[in-house]
């Protein structure tokens, strides 16, 4: 006998579709086994596939989100979080201006805010670390400025256009950097520009990647002499824009959405 699920694919953080980054959304009433949701997440082959339950009665949270790579469950995902509250505000009447997720990163909020939504994430904390030997010749002959360790790994480099012409060696990456590597500058437009691998999650590069930047904005506040609010910009090929503020040791990070699909998975 085969069960229906509804399903929809989201592009994040971007005015229009096509850009920013695809997630898919899956509605459940109940969790399905966990083997059965990575297999859906590789059949999906997107950077993630979120997967949600409601918590009713719950005083502190509405729904448990959680996310899956093709090939891994993470803890934080950005851009599939903007994705779900999108299908939730968008196509499920979720009633208020506010929804609350229990995840393995603890409560999130995503809150409404006109035609973006502003996610509520915790900061990260990252320290200085040496410049492995390799790593320039693995950015396609350019050199760090920096380098910082937390929840990623994360490349200062001197200009966008460094970031923008760097040629990753993705088996570098995957050997010495296990959570993925994100490179970062100053940006020519926006304030920030960076962007992000992850070969040992499956992705070679993530479009737009909402966890990176709960390292990259508290890093470029400090450069920018504290100033709070910043406008980030994932230069990939599908480029995407956050418009972020550090709030203590929160980082809110706000951004548009495209509902592209919407369909039935039959399992």
């Amino acid at each position: 006998m085969t069960d229906s699920y509804q399903i929809f694919q989201v592009d994040a953080f971007t005015n229009h579709t096509f850009g920013g980054n695809p997630a898919a959304v899956v509605p459940l009433k109940s969790w399905l086994d966990t083997d059965v949701m990575q297999a859906i997440a590789l059949e999906n082959n997107l950077s993630e596939t979120a997967f949600f339950v409601p918590l009713p009665g719950q005083a502190d949270a509405d729904y448990e989100l959680r996310w899956f790579t093709p090939t891994v469950e993470v803890d934080l995902c950005g851009h599939a979080t903007l994705a779900t509250s999108a299908v939730l505000f968008e196509k499920l009447a979720f009633s208020r201006a506010s929804v609350r997720f229990q995840t393995r990163s603890g409560l999130l909020t995503a809150i409404a805010q006109g035609d973006r939504i502003e996610l509520d994430f915790p900061a990260a904390q990252a320290t200085a670390t040496i410049v492995p030997d390799g790593l320039a010749e693995a950015l396609g002959g350019i050199e760090p400025v920096g380098l910082f360790r937390g929840p990623m790994h994360m490349a200062i480099l001197s200009s966008e256009e460094e970031v923008r012409n760097a040629k990753p060696d993705f088996d570098f990456i995957a050997a010495h950097m296990e959570n993925g590597l994100i490179i970062t500058a100053k940006g020519d437009e926006a304030n920030v520009a960076s962007r992000y691998f992850a070969p040992n999650h499956g992705i070679d590069e993530d479009p737009v990647t909402g966890s990176a930047h709960t390292m990259i904005v508290p890093y470029w506040v400090d450069r920018f002499g504290g100033r709070m609010q910043l406008h980030c910009r994932q230069v990939s090929e599908r480029v995407g824009d956050l418009y972020c503020e550090l709030a203590g040791d929160r980082v809110r990070m706000a951004g548009n959405t495209k509902i592209y699909l919407e369909g039935t998975l039959h399992i």
